[in-house]
């Protein structure tokens, strides 16, 4: 399959590890210039800048001034920008319930889950205006759609982005960007698997092994595992390019088969 994404820029937020760092390779295997924006680097994030073709820009992009940091960055770099890979985020699970989750709580999940992915978008929309067709593609998650209890704050912050991304996606798509999401279950990155990760926080509240909550997350799944870095961004990649060229406002799961509705 053709992508046809060779010669074109693309910003990605939260880049520097996990499923950010595995879409910004993709994009870079592809031939995309790739404007790679977190908060901290790594390691992987410093190699794939040494490989040419890519910037990497560390700022909060929780924030506005963050946000328009690293656009201005990519279209000083590369002269415009033609996709948009909104990846911020993050959960703490809440072990305690409903009652001990703070303002500052949700606050957080908000700008981490939410409002990085609206300021980032905002900052890069007249740019992916002016080079349309254009795409916007967003990171989400099944708790979008199967709220916890247990990440109460995250899977409100989740079911906005994917609001956000539908409305969206009718506005610009006669300006000829489309706007699509990724919603992705259990991964193997360090947010699940890490320390401090979610199979080890809930492993000490529960008092149980961490692989055991691992095994839990995709016990009741058809394929059985998590799923991984590089299988997500090679949907991302397939939304961006021109071979998905009149899907827009879509939802694509990556999820074992763990949303069992139709």
């Amino acid at each position: 399959m053709k992508l046809e994404l060779d010669g074109r820029t693309a910003v990605v937020t939260g880049a520097s590890k996990g499923i950010g760092l595995a879409i910004a390779r993709a994009l870079r295997e592809e031939g995309v210039r790739v404007a790679a924006g977190a908060l901290h680097g790594s390691a992987e994030l410093t190699a794939l800048v040494d490989g040419g073709d890519a910037l990497a820009v560390l700022t909060d992009l929780t924030t506005a001034s963050g946000c328009q940091e690293l656009v201005d960055a990519a279209v000083d770099r590369f002269g415009g920008i033609d996709v948009v890979v909104n990846n911020v985020g993050g959960v703490h699970p809440r072990t305690e319930g409903f009652a001990a989750v703070t303002d500052d709580d949700w606050q957080w999940a908000l700008e981490v889950n939410l409002m990085s992915a609206v300021r980032a978008t905002r900052a890069a929309l007249p740019h992916l205006v002016a080079a349309a067709p254009s795409t916007i593609v967003t990171v989400c998650s099944v708790n979008a759609a199967l709220p916890d209890p247990g990440v109460i704050d995250y899977s409100a912050a989740k079911a906005a982005l994917r609001s956000f991304c539908k409305s969206l996606s009718k506005e610009l798509g006669p300006a000829g960007v489309r706007v699509n999401t990724v919603s992705p279950g259990p991964v193997e990155t360090a947010l699940w698997l890490g320390a401090g990760g979610v199979a080890e926080t809930l492993s000490a509240a529960q008092g149980v092994d961490p692989a055991a909550v691992r095994n839990a997350a995709v016990a009741g799944t058809p394929t059985q595992r998590f799923t991984r870095p590089d299988e997500v961004a090679q949907v991302v990649l397939l939304l961006a390019s021109s071979t998905a060229g009149n899907i827009t406002g879509a939802d694509v799961l990556i999820d074992g088969g763990m949303v069992t509705t139709m």
